[in-house]
């Protein structure tokens, strides 16, 4: 097949999505697929070209990859080296490109990307791509709305409120919650501008953080326990992924930088726990119509009490992912995880 694996963009996950990429791109070539990696804002060239035979020419045309820094991008310099200077999001041949292909690999995380926009574009475009629709991205990448997925469904989630930058609450007490407690930007990823706070002068800190990211926030109560992540492909539950970060929380420095983090797959608890986590992340897939592959995040306190945390729709694929650790405990190695990714996303339009 032809296929564009689609990443970069303008979302503090820039980098990291160009390591999925990368290694996805890899990978569907030794599968045989005439594959091009492409950075969704920047584009292929400056202008409008004859790209008629660009998959002839795929390694020519892909972006070419560095490792992921320790730090989120700086997009206004991101935004400032596109030449064309566009308010289009698409860099120039991009639409062509994915239209030309058999199907778009997403690559891509965070805005414009797991939020419903580009799917919503290809949708209306005709357009094939991996991974979930427009409106299940949206609700998911909101967590605040996926929150209320979560609590109709029946599946725990920590106490929480969301706040406006317009709106916002100094107070901490006028906030209903207690300390501890987590500030993390709503519609954010990777762990960029979340904060554990302890004290209110962390709280003040925290907000001012959560809020240089984004304008919409959640604060909820701090769940101390043991992490834990499940894969759900076709509304399938993969074996358990525990995380153990060998300093501090999950974070940005943790999630990319090999060695920051012990991963144990399948994760060691007993099989009543691993059913019932499991079940949860099947149930989410669900109510938020994530019907491809998807990623849920879970903590279990010391009173083996579990809360769902969010729901990731285009889970990382690096060398420290965890939808591949956890693939692989059944039998199902990178490679054909990313072809399998790509043939359940297809049949969707065989219906």
């Amino acid at each position: 097949m032809d296929i564009v694996v689609l990443a970069g963009g303008l979302s503090t996950e820039r980098d990291v999505s160009f390591k999925t990429g990368d290694m996805v791109t890899k990978a569907l070539r030794e599968n045989g697929h005439r594959v091009i990696l492409l950075d969704v804002f920047m584009g292929y060239k400056e202008e409008e070209v004859d790209i008629s035979d660009i998959f002839e020419h795929s390694i020519e045309a892909s972006v070419e990859v560095c490792n992921i820094p320790e730090t989120a991008p700086d997009l206004v310099k991101v935004k400032a080296s596109r030449k064309d200077q566009s308010d289009c999001f698409f860099g120039p041949n991009v639409i062509k490109m994915c239209q030309m292909a058999d199907i778009v690999f997403m690559a891509l995380h965070g805005e414009n990307g797991e939020n419903g926009k580009i799917q919503a574009a290809f949708d209306l475009l005709g357009v094939r791509y991996t991974g979930s629709g427009y409106l299940s991205s949206a609700i998911a990448m909101d967590k605040g709305v996926a929150k209320m997925f979560f609590e109709a469904k029946g599946v725990p989630t920590p106490k929480g409120i969301k706040m406006y930058k317009s709106q916002r609450i100094d107070d901490f007490e006028q906030t209903g919650l207690s300390l501890p407690c987590v500030v993390k930007p709503c519609c954010g990823g990777s762990s960029i501008g979340v904060s554990v706070v302890n004290t209110k002068e962390d709280y003040q800190m925290a907000l001012e953080d959560a809020f240089k990211w984004e304008d919409e926030i959640i604060i909820e109560d701090y769940i101390k326990g043991r992490e834990f992540s499940v894969g759900v492909i076709e509304g399938k539950a993969l074996p358990i992924i525990e995380i153990a970060p060998l300093e501090g929380f999950y974070d940005y420095k943790n999630k990319y930088k090999a060695g920051s983090a012990i991963e144990t797959c399948p994760a060691e608890l007993s099989g009543e726990l691993t059913a019932q986590m499991q079940k949860y992340a099947e149930m989410v897939a669900e109510a938020l119509g994530l019907d491809t592959y998807s990623r849920i995040d879970f903590l279990l306190n010391e009173r083996n009490e579990m809360f769902c945390l969010e729901a990731n729709t285009l889970p990382g694929m690096t060398a420290t992912s965890l939808l591949p650790q956890e693939a692989n405990a059944v039998g199902i190695n990178f490679n054909q995880l990313c072809d399998k990714l790509i043939q359940i996303s297809l049949e969707k339009y065989a219906k």
